[in-house]
């Protein structure tokens, strides 16, 4: 993502430097306020118009016919936005513009803005989208109003020609109602658009925070609303805010990004741990226990409290597990006490993992697919070493799905009668060839060709599609010769009842 978009705070001033500068620059100064208060990235946002061009020789005149007037009161020359957009820079902020035709897309060009917006008005005007584009700054582009064919049309315009880019869902009602933002259709936009960022620009009451943390929760990284300041004769739209209305808005969302965490990984803290520990049951001896004896379900009882290190009734009841004592334990006395995890049960976490990232994958298998676990160093050390094989089809063309677990790698190994081609589907890969590293992305291809040695390995977990040749069983050589003398059915375990 471009340090650009990230988590960014965009302040609109659209027309609300009333058409006067020196008002102007007090909304950057008590937006400027704003971010140093929070700490935040932050960017003010105008809007340029060449309303000679812009609007009809016939209609400058009329007051009947919306937002022109207001467009013609509030006109600022070329000379006039320079010092707005140097204020901005001096408060160390972004300087944004929503450009609504070519000449203003040259004017954000001389005025060395950072990124410039499409408006959702915007967003089908080819024209306009064209000579934007032609600038090679980065682009924010609104999505209110436009079906998601509109929108697809956009993104593959912009992936067509490199640009950088983020969407923003919005709803073109002002104010916008709670049963109009619909702010599930931010969800679909990320998964619709891998890699962009999403994010979301509001046109609700000022005073309305659940719609910002509804936007953070789900998965925005901009955040975009009109602000303004009212004095004595300047009164705001509905759905512009004051600056103390700005800054409770930014803490909101701050409020909510705190809640939602970075990324989707769970982080356990100790003080959590030590919290539910005092609420679970402890395995005490119902009867003495000699030093040596298998530890049954006849001998213990489960009761609170349980100290740190003695053994739990949830660790005692998992499925396979046996314990022994390694001293005398009398009557009533807490046992404290791990068992050895068997390879049964290394593996039913294995598959758990490697369902729940099939899950996460969106990639459901078909019930005669065959999933094979390979192990070359052995079952014990499969987390670093190895792989999940899943096998789709097998004739005179093969595809596979390979799943590689977090932290694990493939060891160096090289096929002579099969030629194979890596696409990543998810999370990240690296692949080595011939020693030459190489990170993939989602959607990259690599080709394999027969004789090449190749390794890969995943930091997060990754999950790639393998079409190849036939697969032929004996065809992997590896170049650690402790795994080439093991014949290929000991390095392997084919799972049943997945």
């Amino acid at each position: 993502m471009n340090p650009l978009f990230q988590d960014l705070f965009i302040f609109e001033m659209a027309n609300n430097h009333q058409g006067q500068v020196e008002h102007g620059l007090k909304i950057i100064e008590a937006m400027g306020k704003i971010q140093r208060r929070h700490g935040i990235h932050a960017a003010v946002k105008f809007q340029y118009r060449d309303l000679d061009t812009f609007i009809h020789p016939a209609f400058r005149e009329r007051k009947d016919v919306k937002h022109i007037p207001r467009f013609l009161e509030t006109r600022l020359t070329d000379a006039d936005f320079r010092r707005l957009v140097e204020a901005v820079r001096q408060q160390e902020m972004v300087v944004i513009v929503t450009p609504f035709d070519e000449p203003s897309v040259s004017k954000c060009i001389e005025h060395g803005v950072d990124i410039i917006k499409i408006a959702s008005c915007s967003a089908d005007d080819w024209p306009l989208i064209e000579a934007i584009a032609d600038t090679r700054k980065p682009v924010i582009a609104s999505t209110g109003g436009v079906s998601i064919y509109d929108i697809d049309n956009l993104a593959s315009y912009f992936n067509h020609r490199k640009t950088e880019y983020a969407l923003l869902h919005c709803v073109g009602l002002y104010p916008t109602k709670n049963e109009n933002v619909h702010m599930g259709f931010l969800t679909r936009l990320a998964y619709r658009y891998p890699g962009v960022p999403v994010g979301y620009s509001g046109h609700e009451a000022p005073d309305n925070l659940d719609v910002v943390s509804a936007a953070v929760s789900r998965g925005a990284a901009i955040l975009e609303r009109h602000v303004g300041l009212p004095t004595e004769r300047i009164k705001l739209n509905a759905y512009s805010m004051n600056p103390e209305q700005a800054d409770a808005w930014v803490s909101a969302a701050l409020r909510a990004r705190a809640i939602n965490g970075n990324g989707t990984s769970k982080h356990t803290t100790q003080d959590e741990v030590d919290s539910l520990l005092s609420l679970k049951r402890g395995v005490f001896a119902s009867r003495p226990v000699s030093r040596g004896q298998p530890i049954t379900r006849e001998d213990v009882f489960f009761a609170m409290p349980c100290s740190p290190g003695q053994t739990t009734s949830g660790e005692f009841g998992r499925l396979r597990v046996a314990y022994q004592a390694t001293r005398d334990y009398a009557l009533n006395e807490a046992i404290f006490e791990r068992a050895d995890i068997d390879r049964a049960l290394e593996i039913r976490r294995i598959i758990h993992d490697a369902k729940g990232m099939l899950s996460e994958a969106h990639i459901v298998l078909a019930d005669d697919d065959q999933i094979d676990l390979s192990h070359h160093l052995g079952i014990d050390k499969f987390r670093h070493t190895g792989a999940i094989i899943v096998n789709v089809v097998n004739r005179t063309y093969c595809k596979k799905y390979i799943l590689v677990l977090p932290g694990q790698r493939h060891p160096n190994h090289r096929h002579i009668q099969k030629e194979e081609t890596f696409q990543l589907i998810w999370g990240d890969l690296e692949v080595k060839m011939n020693g030459a590293s190489m990170q993939m992305q989602r959607g990259q291809k690599v080709l394999v060709e027969r004789g090449t040695w190749h390794s890969f390995s995943s930091v997060g977990g990754a999950i790639f599609e393998e079409v190849s040749t036939t697969h032929v069983i004996g065809d992997s050589y590896y170049e650690d010769e402790s795994i080439s003398r093991l014949d290929p059915v000991q390095r392997k375990t084919v799972l049943t009842g997945w």
